[in-house]
């Protein structure tokens, strides 16, 4: 099932890890931070949640 996820833009570092793992989910925006821009698979945005280091994905 379609999941999309949310990004806290306060606590986001900007590391780029989602995008790079999941670059159909997840962007950089102008500001050097992560944005979801589309609906994933439960195990790629679970993957995602559990690889941000300051824990911004939700």
């Amino acid at each position: 099932m379609p999941v999309k996820p949310t990004v806290d833009q306060d606590l986001c570092i900007g590391c780029g890890l989602c995008a790079a793992s999941h670059p159909d989910i997840f962007e950089l925006n102008d500001e050097g931070k992560a944005e979801a821009v589309a609906e994933g698979d439960e195990a790629d945005v679970e993957d995602a949640v559990a690889s941000c280091p300051v824990q911004a994905i939700s």
